[in-house]
């Protein structure tokens, strides 16, 4: 693993000594809200690390000692199934939470793995400052189990949308999900292969919808680099699915 430790800061530090670290939080959606002094009793514990692309920030199993907050460049979460396969779960980019969960997990392990998806920097906020933090500011507490279950809500709706739904809704769903508000193009994170698996979807069924889509002028693209031509043609695929909240 590659890293450069830029700065050890201490509990005992002035709430300010971390600014990048504060402004990050202070911007990310998950602790919207929150007063600054709550921000910044959580910013003076992090410690700023560089990692080399391709490096690993850490593995299924290992002991849970701090989350991460990307700074710059992107991190990967992943897990390998029985054949040693890799699968993605999610890229996590600047100013988002990485493994924020594992923080409060009884269990005190990652339930996946982490690597550096190019040149990036986080800041790791330790396990320890997350509950003491908590412990003395229980509006920082509520914030999180606000979102968490709001995420676990989702989760279910995933995995009842999946079971539900047809290939083309999955697939609709995902590339109109990955190109967001106002943005037509689309950067598969993971190969094709993984994809399906993800979707649960046949690599040919997968294929196949991807040509069909392109004959009628819906997507444009290859490999991993999309377009979508006519988002409206996907949102109709979804919208026979869509729940109301």
């Amino acid at each position: 693993m590659t890293f450069v430790n830029i700065g050890n800061r201490n509990a005992a530090s002035a709430p300010d000594e971390n600014p990048g670290a504060l402004r990050l939080l202070a911007a990310n959606g998950l602790l919207a809200g929150l007063p600054r002094h709550v921000l910044a009793a959580l910013a003076q514990h992090a410690q700023e690390r560089r990692y080399a692309a391709g490096a690993a920030l850490f593995h299924e199993g290992d002991p849970a000692r701090h989350c991460l907050l990307v700074d710059t460049g992107a991190v990967e979460v992943l897990r390998y199934d029985n054949d040693g396969e890799e699968r993605m779960l999610r890229r996590f980019m600047p100013g988002e939470l990485v493994a924020e969960a594992a923080m409060f997990m009884p269990h005190g392990r990652y339930p996946m793995s982490a690597r550096a998806g190019g040149a990036t920097r986080v800041w790791r906020l330790p396990r320890a400052a997350w509950h003491s933090v908590c412990a003395s500011h229980p509006e920082l507490g509520l914030c999180l189990l606000q979102a968490l279950t709001q995420r676990l809500y989702l989760r279910i709706n995933e995995v009842d949308w999946l079971s539900a739904s047809k290939p083309p809704q999955r697939l609709a769903a995902y590339l109109l999900a990955q190109a967001g508000t106002g943005s037509e193009s689309v950067d598969l994170p993971t190969s094709q292969r993984q994809l399906a698996a993800q979707l649960g979807i046949r690599p040919e069924t997968l294929n196949r919808l991807l040509a069909q889509w392109q004959n009628r002028g819906w997507i444009a693209g290859e490999r991993r680099c999309w377009r979508l031509c006519n988002p409206a043609a996907l949102r109709r695929l979804v919208a026979s699915g869509a729940r109301n909240f």
